[in-house]
């Protein structure tokens, strides 16, 4: 597969990616994604990774962090291929990517959290070798 992987720097690359990101996250508006990308990447360490094969194909949203209980790790906030090109390996080769770019930035783990119902989600994540480590728990306010 001939594909180019890379995280977005201009807006240019960030509005590229909204199409894809869209069909998960489809309350941010087209006007709001790239200036709300970039104010999470100020603020909160995001950056859009994404695929691209004549067109992006798969989008996934990422920060580097670290926790006292279990040192510097990735989490990956969103990832998505876009409708029409699920199963055809984009999601899976973003996914690898992204393992490497945790190890190159000394990254002891990847993380991520996904809703209870993303079932098909869940059976790619397991088959990718992530483990269910815990329980997610949220509190309107």
């Amino acid at each position: 597969m001939a594909h180019r992987i890379a995280i977005a720097t201009t807006d240019a690359e960030l509005a590229a990616c909204y199409p894809v990101m869209a069909q998960l996250r489809p309350h941010v508006t087209c006007d709001d994604f790239v200036p709300l990308v970039r104010h999470l990447g100020t603020v909160a360490g995001l950056a859009m990774a994404y695929l691209d094969d004549d067109g992006v194909r798969a989008v996934a949203g990422l920060r580097i962090s670290e926790w006292l209980a279990g040192g510097k790790y990735l989490e990956i906030e969103d990832l998505v291929t876009a409708d029409g090109e699920r199963s055809r390996g984009y999601g899976s080769a973003l996914f690898d990517w992204i393992i490497d770019h945790a190890r190159t930035n000394g990254c002891r783990q990847v993380r991520l959290v996904s809703h209870v119902r993303r079932v098909d989600a869940h059976r790619f994540y397991i088959r990718k070798g992530m483990t269910l480590e815990g329980n997610y728990f949220s509190i309107d306010t």
